[in-house]
């Protein structure tokens, strides 16, 4: 049974790496395709580039804030899913909501780099989220530096999404 709980988890890290990397891969695609249309036929010294600012983002503390969340969550996951393997159960509610924060902050990451106009709501539902991540690691945090990192990132995203009110 151990050995099927190990190549299951296995799988899901190597499902959920080629996920990343197809999402990535097709970010990354699609800024180029989109550049190289918008470049064909569009006169570029009709602008004023010098005019623009290569500064960090308006929300560059939310966007590190966030991003902190998903990689001490992909840690923390990470973590709980090799005890599960292993056939300790205490750390299944931790899975349930390292896994649901971990695309919201992503999300959050996407919307701030962009100052989009959604940003403010969605911050707040990350908010709970990471509230209720949060709670959870911190019952874990003696026995697991994993679930401490995690719960300080989300306590840190939850003070830098509060600047947004």
């Amino acid at each position: 049974m151990p050995d099927q709980l190990d190549a299951a988890a296995t799988a899901m890290s190597r499902r959920s790496a080629l996920a990343m990397g197809a999402v990535a891969g097709a970010a990354v695609l699609s800024a180029a395709t989109g550049a190289a249309a918008q470049g064909a036929g569009h006169d570029h010294g009709a602008h004023a580039h010098g005019d623009q600012q290569a500064g960090p983002a308006a929300h560059q503390g939310l966007v590190d804030a966030a991003l902190a969340c998903v990689n001490k969550g992909e840690v923390c996951l990470d973590h709980c899913i090799a005890l599960m393997s292993k056939g300790d159960t205490s750390l299944k509610d931790c899975i349930r909501l390292v896994a649901a924060m971990l695309p919201v902050c992503g999300a959050v990451t996407r919307l701030a780099a962009l100052d989009a106009k959604r940003l403010k709501e969605l911050a707040k539902v990350c908010i709970d989220i990471c509230a209720d991540c949060e709670a959870e690691c911190k019952k874990h945090k003696d026995h697991h530096a994993a679930c401490k990192a995690c719960a300080e990132s989300c306590a840190a995203f939850i003070k830098e999404a509060g600047k947004l009110a």
